[in-house]
């Protein structure tokens, strides 16, 4: 509200007359507002919708009973029958809700163009990424895996898993596979990260990931599986090699059993055919001296 602002400045000397002038803004409305202002339970509603506005933004999919624990974790703690209410108020449902008014949603718009076009190859290291996430059963609920593959080696270079499919998720798979890139002394700045349109890529805390890492966002097309075939090969894999092998009782089980076929089996024994039978560990470590050597 610019009611606030007009008080301020007429107790700074300034007259509510050039005030709201200055603003086209009547005056009437503002002496109506100053004889009634804002009471506390409406400063109150108004931070709550502000926090559940941040936590919606972030994660499209979320309903609004995981909003009321994002609101809670950044300080605004209230009712699971008052965050329905100001939701319902202004229509921020999760998009994966059903289609209100007989119209189904619509993915949301790319925050990237299509940069690799079906073209998954790369001559170098950290030219092109691939990022995805994929969901698996237990006993005990869900588990989320978001991970990073370098194209150039097929090399799962960063990944991360939770038990919530968040924008975090995303983004610590992303600064994982920076850090381990980091730590190789390899330098990533304008590597393409090449993902489908799901909300997680299409977060604030994603984008603002990408720029501070100097990396560069690409997107597939809506519904379209090909865009992102060589990186749904590899969830593939897993699933055969892995989930599919028997019911997982805990998710830390089937964290610890993702992790390993992941760095033991998929990095260091898996020959593939794309890189001349060689595992990507052995083809990240040997290019480089044949590269050398043609020089």
């Amino acid at each position: 509200m610019i009611y606030p602002l007009v008080r301020e400045l007429a107790v700074d000397g300034i007259p509510v007359a050039v005030t709201c002038r200055v603003l086209k803004i009547a005056r009437q409305p503002y002496y109506r507002w100053l004889a009634d202002p804002v009471t506390t339970s409406e400063m109150v509603r108004a931070h709550r919708a502000n926090a559940l506005f941040d936590a919606h933004r972030d994660d499209p999919e979320f309903g609004y009973r995981l909003l009321v624990d994002e609101a809670a974790t950044n300080g605004q703690p209230m009712a699971t029958r008052t965050a329905w209410a100001i939701c319902a108020a202004n229509q921020w449902w999760s998009a994966f809700g059903k289609p209100r008014g007989g119209k189904g949603s619509r993915p949301g718009p790319p925050v990237h163009d299509d940069r690799v076009n079906r073209v998954f190859t790369a001559e170098a290291p950290n030219t092109l990424w691939l990022t995805d996430i994929s969901e698996h059963r237990t006993a005990e609920g869900k588990l989320y895996l978001c991970a990073v593959k370098d194209v150039h080696s097929n090399r799962i270079v960063g990944y991360s898993i939770d038990s919530r499919m968040k924008s975090r998720l995303a983004v610590a798979a992303l600064d994982n596979a920076v850090a381990r890139r980091h730590a190789g002394g390899a330098e990533v700045a304008g590597c393409i990260v090449h993902s489908d349109r799901g909300s997680q890529f299409r977060s604030r805390r994603y984008v603002s990931a990408l720029n501070r890492h100097q990396l560069t966002g690409s997107m597939g097309r809506v519904g379209a599986a090909g865009d992102n075939a060589a990186m749904e090969s590899f969830f593939a894999l897993l699933q055969k090699n892995v989930l599919d092998r028997r019911q997982w009782r805990t998710r830390q089980e089937l964290r610890i059993a993702i992790v390993t076929w992941i760095e033991r089996t998929y990095h260091r024994r898996r020959r593939q055919d794309a890189l001349g039978r060689l595992t990507p560990i052995e083809y990240e470590t040997i290019m480089p001296t044949l590269a050398a050597q043609a020089a």
